[in-house]
């Protein structure tokens, strides 16, 4: 669906205006499709989003400031989510032997087999969403990068 459709107006200041609406909307619209596909496995995207960090840090654990320091979205509660996330049992939190101020985090067995099934709601609705070849995807990466300097 065309951005002047969406917000029912054909008045931009000009390409560069349109385009960043189009941007906001775009990511809106994706972060509400991956959110719906991680409902089923009743994990946040914030969640899933520690629990891939950690998958990849796996068996290590992590601090907390260096999952927060990982994070696709920089505003979130990091130790809020580890919380939900320890609840769930799906990670755990130890106190780190070097500084017993500090908190290691890593995922549970539990954690482990539900970020693997939840990858694959997200890979199959990425792969469904993204209606781009492989070259479309590396210019508009290039295109995200240059933007952000």
């Amino acid at each position: 669906m065309k951005i002047n459709d969406v917000i029912k107006s054909n008045r931009f200041v000009n390409e560069k205006h349109k385009a960043s609406l189009n941007m906001l909307h775009t990511a809106y619209w994706f972060k509400d499709q991956l959110i719906a596909a991680l409902k089923p496995h009743g994990i946040s995207l914030e969640q899933h989003n520690v629990m891939r960090i950690l998958n990849g840090s796996h068996p290590d654990e992590m601090r907390v400031k260096d999952i927060a320091s990982r994070m696709v979205e920089k505003s979130s509660n990091v130790p809020r989510i580890v919380d939900k996330l320890v609840e769930k049992k799906l990670a755990s939190r130890i106190t780190s032997e070097h500084d017993k101020r500090e908190t290691l985090v890593a995922l549970t067995e539990k954690g482990i087999s539900l970020i693997d099934k939840a990858r694959k709601s997200i890979d199959k609705t990425t792969e469904d969403l993204l209606m781009i070849d492989e070259a479309e995807a590396k210019t508009l990466n290039n295109i995200l990068e240059k933007m952000r300097g």
